[in-house]
């Protein structure tokens, strides 16, 4: 076609010289459209590995703890009951009131206890005294008794002596009665042999009235010896008799040292008596402490006792709460347990005032909640069906911590436990 139509269809159609112009125009496409490319696939390798930086580190992040909202703030709770009965007369203290560890929370009526500590020390007194004197019993009761069988040994030996001398009296006695009765014989017989003679006047009557006198005389000997006999005989029963008493009193003596046992074990029932008597003043003396009752801890106190009320031993009148001594009770799954140790760092975080108290892992407890309730589940019977158990784990809040005692037992909190 001619150059008056340039716009015709030989112009479209160019012809193969026009075909650098071509070439250009491809050229001048080609350098825009492949570092479009490679932007885009540098931007997704980019975010593809920021993505798995990104995993990894939430990754990292969530495995680095451990978190239940089955946790709750515990406490020992210290019941106040009541040692002694008696009348309240006194309650010094209100509900929700912070006291400190000795303070007299409530007083109990003490006149009978008074009266039962001066009963019981008068009884002390009494039982000393009484000890007291049966040990300087002792001693002398041992002195006594061995004079008394020294005396006695004597005595034996001197009721032995005097039978002896009794009984030589007595065979003399017996032997001067022999020598009276043969003179007396002797003598009757001269009498006789005069009276023959005088009768016949071949003596005179002078002699025979010296024969008469001699028999008479020999007649009152033998009475006389007689009588000898006799005393000498009543005197060796006498020495007998001595002597058996003697001897029970030598026996009587002998039972000395038991004598002196019995005293010496008097004197140690009265020393235990003692003891007892000083144990009942000692307990008399506690019941009449226990007639003010004090607070075991500091804490704040809840009361169920009024004055006027009537207690009895072991009745609870109060109960304190110690809040500086509180600790955390978390209920973790037993597989959240895998890497968690005592002494790692937890965060405690309050649902009543958002507040986040720091603590750390103090122990683990040695089994399941399940099995230190009252009916523990018995998993041998029945059909089972396996269920994640918790188990308790105590957290102790770092010293400074609670302050302020804001932290209540009973709240719930949500720990979260750093494993790293």
């Amino acid at each position: 076609m001619n150059a008056d139509h340039p716009g015709s269809t030989l112009d479209d159609k160019q012809s193969p010289a026009d075909s650098p112009p071509t070439d250009n125009v491809v050229s001048r496409r080609t350098p825009q459209r492949y570092p479009r490319r490679k932007f885009r696939t540098g931007l997704v390798i980019v975010a593809a590995v920021f993505l798995v930086i990104l995993a990894v580190l939430l990754w990292r992040y969530f495995a680095s703890y451990e978190s239940t909202d089955d946790a709750q703030v515990d406490v020992h709770l210290y019941p106040v009951s009541a040692r002694v009965y008696g009348y309240v007369l006194k309650v010094n203290v209100d509900d929700n009131q912070h006291v400190d560890a000795g303070t007299v929370l409530v007083e109990i009526d003490p006149k009978d206890y008074q009266v039962a500590v001066d009963k019981a020390r008068a009884d002390l007194a009494n039982a000393e005294a009484t000890a007291k004197s049966l040990n300087i019993t002792v001693p002398i009761t041992s002195v006594s008794t061995l004079s008394q069988l020294k005396s006695a040994t004597s005595d034996v030996e001197n009721a032995n002596a005097g039978i002896i001398a009794a009984e030589q009296q007595l065979d003399a006695a017996r032997a001067q009665l022999e020598e009276a009765e043969a003179n007396d014989v002797k003598a009757q017989d001269d009498l006789k042999r005069y009276k023959r003679l005088v009768d016949k006047q071949n003596v005179s009557e002078q002699i025979y009235d010296q024969a008469l006198a001699a028999a008479k005389a020999s007649t009152a000997a033998v009475a006389a010896a007689h009588a000898n006999e006799s005393a000498a005989q009543q005197a060796v029963r006498q020495a007998n008799e001595r002597l058996v008493q003697a001897e029970a009193s030598h026996n009587t003596a002998q039972t000395g040292p038991q004598q002196v046992a019995s005293t010496h074990a008097r004197a140690l029932a009265a020393v235990a008596d003692v003891q007892q008597k000083r144990a009942a003043l000692e307990q008399a003396e506690l019941n009449l402490g226990y007639t003010k009752i004090v607070a075991p801890a500091s804490g704040e106190v809840n009361k169920n006792v009024v004055v006027g009320l009537n207690v009895q031993p072991g009745q609870q009148l109060l109960t304190v709460v110690p809040l500086e001594d509180v600790w955390i009770t978390a209920n973790f799954k037993e597989t959240q347990l895998k890497h968690m140790r005592p002494g790692q760092r937890v965060e405690i975080k309050v649902d009543s005032s958002g507040r986040t108290y720091n603590g750390r892992v103090d122990s683990i407890a040695g089994a399941t909640g399940p099995l230190f309730s009252i009916l523990p589940p018995e998993n041998a019977t029945g059909n089972y069906v396996k269920i994640v158990q918790r188990i308790p784990v105590k957290i102790v809040l770092e010293p400074g911590e609670n302050r302020d005692q804001q932290l209540r037992p009973g709240m719930s909190v949500v720990p979260k436990v750093h494993l790293r």
